[in-house]
């Protein structure tokens, strides 16, 4: 099987549902930036050496696809595995979980301290992107508020991860003035 179709050389892809829709559309974009970050979640993993973490991540991986696939198609109920409530909760108490395990931060910190965490700060950054195109798209069509909570969820969850992954030496604290 070929993967080149020749069916979106005229800016063109089909959804989930089968519908076509020109490539730059807000909803391409929304599910293709929650790709986007799952691959960069993929790419942070390869340099975390805690298993707990992967293993999270493996987890939050996987729930991305059910993310994308549930902006990838204009009738949510056609769509099987829909994010909801208690995914949300995971990640709370997720966050919940690192953030005790960290000394409690008053200041901005510069990514950076680490491989590990400065990766997870990028998927953390991406996160935010695709929330406001999520957003964007929200504002015209329908989109589920747990997906919507989910995401805005996630990027919290990327944070407190990296920030434990972040020792107390590596870190460098923001101080407006040491500029």
């Amino acid at each position: 099987m070929k993967i080149y179709t020749k069916t979106g050389d005229k800016g063109e892809t089909s959804l989930y549902d089968g519908k076509r829709v020109k490539k730059d559309e807000i909803r391409v974009e929304s599910y293709g930036t929650v790709d986007e970050l799952n691959s960069c979640i993929g790419f942070a993993r390869n340099f975390i050496e805690d298993a707990e973490v992967v293993r999270i991540l493996f987890r939050i991986q996987r729930e991305l696809f059910d993310v994308a696939g549930e902006l990838a198609t204009t009738d949510r109920n056609l769509f099987p595995e829909k994010i909801d409530e208690i995914h949300v909760q995971f990640l709370e108490a997720t966050i919940d979980q690192y953030l005790e395990k960290i000394d409690k931060m008053d200041a901005f910190i510069i990514p950076g301290s680490n491989t590990a965490a400065a990766s997870l700060h990028v998927a953390r950054t991406v996160c935010r992107r695709a929330e406001r195109r999520i957003l964007k798209l929200s504002r015209e069509e329908d989109v589920s508020e747990w997906l919507i909570k989910y995401v805005n969820r996630l990027s919290d969850t990327l944070y407190a991860m990296a920030r434990y992954l972040e020792t107390e030496l590596h870190y460098v604290v923001f101080d407006k003035q040491e500029i």
